[in-house]
């Protein structure tokens, strides 16, 4: 639910976002919009995978199969000597990782828990090997995009994403429509039975909630935004490879969301950003900046509980343990 601190902390995010291109350099610079840019994708991704795992409680680890798959259905469907349509390519990419999310959504529901976890596992590296393996997606090397879609209307061209910072702004809008959506998801009835699901799939059932279904329904909803998330990345870099269907990446994003704070949308947020930044400095300090930042996310696991996002929480705890012994006699 949004109360007046929620609603405050998430217009000023977004403000801070907004803003970002019009600071002078360095912070303004061409190489840290396009940075926030990657990061804003990245925390579509992880908000896509927040309500499969946060809020339902269904752990995978093949989330990278939506997002590569948006994102090569943009090198499929775009023409090599012309921009495409935006709007149907757009949808497109949603529509195709939903219905593919839809058919692997089926057949994984029969299994639960680490089963779950594995059969998840072994869709995502099936599809990562469709498209390593077969020349037409351009095999192990990947292919071009060559123009940013376009979105005129007719003969209106409300933005156009090859001009300046138009793409991080649109980037920026679809972040927001985003978390709009989620949050009214999350307040239905649809999104309560998720999170009753992920406490307690038998009493939900014994309340006639068919939860088969509704699991369906969130893996479903996940797989469209993660296309969404590989849209975005193919419009931004103009290039896909296999990689990005690979289960390191939804390892990485299956990360993200625990560093931020699981069952949050602020948390996968944040998570996105940690994650992604963290990487850039390690990288500069040391070649083996994989354990630094495998240990701030050990660090952060072990005394965090409820993740980054969840410090005030965790803070507000620790105070009234240490005034509650303070009285004790």
């Amino acid at each position: 639910m949004i109360n007046r601190k929620n609603l405050l902390f998430w217009m000023i995010g977004f403000v801070v976002l907004a803003i970002i291109p019009f600071l002078p350099e360095p912070i303004g610079s061409k190489y840290h919009s396009d940075l926030v840019s990657k990061i804003m994708i990245l925390s579509i991704f992880a908000l896509s995978l927040q309500l499969l795992v946060g809020f339902t409680g269904l752990i995978s680890l093949g989330h990278a199969a939506f997002l590569g798959f948006g994102a090569y259905m943009v090198a499929t469907f775009s023409p090599e000597a012309e921009a495409a349509n935006g709007w149907l390519l757009m949808l497109i990419c949603v529509a195709g990782a939903g219905l593919l999310a839809l058919l692997i959504g089926m057949l994984v529901m029969r299994s639960q828990g680490v089963y779950f976890i594995m059969v998840t596992l072994a869709f995502g590296q099936l599809v990562y090997f469709v498209f390593h393996d077969v020349k037409f997606f351009g095999g192990s090397d990947g292919t071009y995009i060559y123009f940013k879609p376009d979105f005129s209307i007719r003969n209106w061209q409300p933005f156009d994403l090859e001009s300046g910072n138009t793409f991080y702004w649109f980037t920026l809008a679809l972040l927001i429509i985003t978390v709009i959506i989620l949050q009214l998801i999350l307040r239905s009835r649809l999104g309560h039975a998720f999170v009753g699901i992920k406490h307690n799939q038998l009493r939900m059932r014994a309340a006639g909630f068919e939860s088969t279904a509704y699991k369906i329904a969130s893996f479903v909803i996940s797989g469209m935004l993660a296309g969404l998330a590989g849209f975005l990345y193919a419009c931004q870099y103009g290039y896909v490879n296999p990689e990005l269907l690979s289960w390191h990446q939804s390892g990485n994003v299956l990360l993200m969301i625990i560093l931020g704070g699981l069952g949050s949308l602020g948390g996968a947020i944040i998570g996105a950003f940690s994650f992604v930044l963290l990487s850039e400095w390690f990288t500069s300090i040391t070649k083996h900046w994989q354990l630094l930042l495998g240990g701030f996310i050990i660090f952060v696991v072990m005394l965090m509980p409820y993740g980054l996002a969840g410090l005030p929480r965790q803070l507000r705890e620790w105070r009234h343990r240490r005034s509650g012994s303070g009285d004790a006699p």
